[in-house]
């Protein structure tokens, strides 16, 4: 794509050239002119045209800014190739020329410079437009040209294009053409409701009312095969037009979309921010991978230096192409590849498409810790980014600390009151539950926090970091993208212990770090999550250690007995292969009806974690997100 654009002015570190001749010779003329090119101020020399009329030195700085065109605010390097060569009274430089074109490329070419010698001895330079460049006349001037590449694609883990061009179409009002704004707004709304597109045009009339009657005023841009289905209701409303167009789209708006980013056209403030960087027309990347690695997805730019020749005058003037004098190619971008696969990806969307809160899932494979999908009901990646407490299903890691230390075995009976009290605050189990003293293995699947309180001093200072380090926790992840990696409590009050043992106190994790802790008690051992293979991470984070096989065994009994008896029992008739996990619910401030509701846990290869923002009961928002992923796998 070709973009025509006045250069906007770079600042040029301008060293002044000086003679390195006699005092009389040519060469100091030649450096003077050479300087004052630079500088814009040519008082220093004398010039005369071809037929040896003098002319103003104003004249000829006049003449060069003109010449330059789009280049004018761009004056170029140049340099003396040697000493001139003298025939009797005349004198010719070959002087090499340097432009600094728009997004960093070099035109370089020589050019020559004659001079005179005069009555007084006095050099003078004979000026005409080639002195600039060879194929330069009156008249004429420097064009520049834009030429991007076409954008990269973002590939799944099987190589195919995940985010390429697709066609769209922009749906926009001419105003003059419209018979009753207020009118107008309704039927759009409701058309785009017809197809699930939800978009504010409250202020439609505004921005018409300020715009050119006769212009077109966008309202959105959809998809075409979204427009397609209502195109005969849009058509039919009075002063809407239409433009074709492609962009760079995943399969559907809301694949991945937190993670990968979007791409759109520029806006002020890019070019604000990217001084030369960018022209309007251009597309970009905005958040997430899309922006991350804008430079590698476009790829260089082209330019492409053109000598034009403006002639007539008012509505009648018009820009005639001389010739081109200069091309440099764009480079194409280079693709990026990631885990992603298309099938769990879509699953994972359409797991949480409607859930009205802020919610996030991301699923990792248990043999190797690639992340298969990563989904979020807004624009904010709360799968790699959320810093949240894991409530309940951090009793992985508490069981799993607790049977490392010998303090528990699966049918070691622990008591489950109703209550529990610590230096004076007050815990309660969900839904006021009471168990009685029953084994170990019960009061996970049922998920009795007072049992966990009981267990908490076994524990120890730092029990459950050094498990939760050997699940990945806290560490440091190369993954090319951000994510919090959690922070596990440690030591502390005893209130503090005995919540840090069922997820609360000052532990916080990202969904992404529960489900890759997760996929380490399927395995039996911790692995990084990888989301680009290409670029690979450079430091890729070692694997955890190998699990104390007898206890994850036990933790991975214990969580397949959550979906046949306990809380996650809606998931125990999912087809397929075994379900494991473990529901959460987490308090997030002081109020104890205000939770977050978890889901973590794993079928077959693919392990997965279900973070629901004010969620409250995990049974009734958490789980069904993840009954709802897993049907979609099967």
């Amino acid at each position: 794509m070709r973009v025509t654009y006045g250069v906007t002015a770079i600042v040029l570190a301008a060293g002044v050239l000086t003679a390195c001749g006699s005092g009389d010779g040519p060469e100091k003329s030649v450096d003077a002119f050479l300087s004052g090119w630079r500088s814009g101020n040519l008082d220093a020399v004398g010039f005369i045209d071809p037929g040896g009329q003098k002319i103003p030195a104003g004249d000829v700085t006049t003449d060069i800014k003109a010449l330059s065109g789009e280049l004018a605010a761009t004056p170029p390097a140049l340099t003396r190739a040697g000493e001139p060569s003298i025939t009797q009274d005349i004198a010719t430089s070959t002087v090499n020329v340097d432009w600094t074109l728009p997004g960093g490329a070099h035109w370089t070419y020589p050019t020559t410079v004659r001079l005179k010698k005069g009555a007084d001895d006095k050099w003078q330079v004979i000026w005409e437009p080639k002195v600039v460049q060879d194929k330069l006349t009156d008249g004429d001037e420097f064009a520049v040209e834009r030429e991007t590449a076409d954008r990269a694609s973002i590939l799944d883990g099987a190589g195919k294009p995940v985010v390429e061009s697709r066609e769209v179409v922009v749906v926009g009002i001419q105003p003059d053409k419209v018979a009753g704004m207020e009118q107008l707004v309704k039927d759009l709304n409701a058309a785009f409701k017809s197809v699930g597109v939800e978009v504010d045009i409250a202020d439609l009339p505004a921005r018409a009312a300020a715009a050119d009657p006769t212009h077109f005023v966008e309202v959105v841009t959809l998809r075409k095969e979204v427009y397609l289905k209502i195109r005969q209701r849009l058509q039919d409303l009075p002063g809407t037009r239409f433009l074709d167009q492609e962009r760079y789209l995943a399969p559907t708006r809301e694949f991945a979309r937190a993670l990968l980013g979007t791409v759109d056209p520029v806006q002020k403030e890019d070019l604000d921010n990217n001084p030369g960087k960018y022209v309007v027309g251009d597309v970009i990347g905005h958040g997430g991978l899309q922006e991350r690695y804008d430079d590698q997805l476009r790829g260089g730019v082209g330019q492409i230096v053109k000598i034009v020749r403006k002639t007539g005058e008012g509505p009648e003037k018009s820009t005639e192409e001389v010739a081109e004098v200069f091309k440099a190619e764009p480079k194409p971008g280079t693709p990026l590849k990631t885990t992603l696969d298309s099938k769990i990806q879509q699953a994972a969307d359409a797991a949480l498409r409607g859930n009205p809160r802020a919610a996030a899932l991301v699923a990792v494979r248990v043999h190797d810790g690639t992340v298969a999908a990563v989904a979020n009901t807004g624009d904010v990646n709360l799968a790699f980014d959320a810093s949240v407490p894991p409530g309940s299903t951090f009793k992985m890691v508490s069981a799993l600390a607790l049977l490392d230390k010998g303090a528990v075995t699966l049918d070691t009976k622990v008591d489950c009151p109703k209550n529990a009290t610590v230096d004076g605050r007050s815990y309660k189990n969900s839904h006021n539950m009471a168990l009685g003293s029953v084994p170990f293995r019960v009061d996970f699947a049922r998920s009795c926090n007072t049992a966990f309180i009981g267990l908490a001093p076994k524990l120890g200072d730092d029990g459950l970091a050094t498990t939760g380090r050997a699940l990945g926790l806290e560490g440091k992840w190369d993954m090319g993208v951000n994510a919090f990696t959690g922070k596990v409590s440690t030591g502390g009050s005893a209130t503090e212990r005995a919540s840090a043992s069922f997820g609360q106190g000052t532990t916080v994790v990202s969904p992404l770090a529960m489900a890759a802790a997760t996929a380490a008690v399927a395995r039996g051992q911790w692995q990084q999550p990888v989301v680009l293979t290409d670029p690979a991470p450079a430091e890729k984070a070692a694997p955890g250690p190998e699990l104390n096989a007898g206890s994850v065994e036990a933790v991975r009994t214990m969580m397949r007995e959550v979906v046949t008896t306990g809380t996650g029992s809606a998931l125990k008739d999912i087809p397929g292969e075994p379900v494991y996990g473990k529901t959460g619910t987490a308090e997030f401030d002081n109020n104890p009806a205000n939770t977050h509701a978890w889901w973590v846990g794993w079928q077959g290869d693919i392990a997965f974690a279900v973070f629901v923002e004010k969620g409250g009961d995990s049974g009734t928002s958490s789980v069904p997100v993840a009954e709802k992923f897993l049907r979609g796998l099967a």
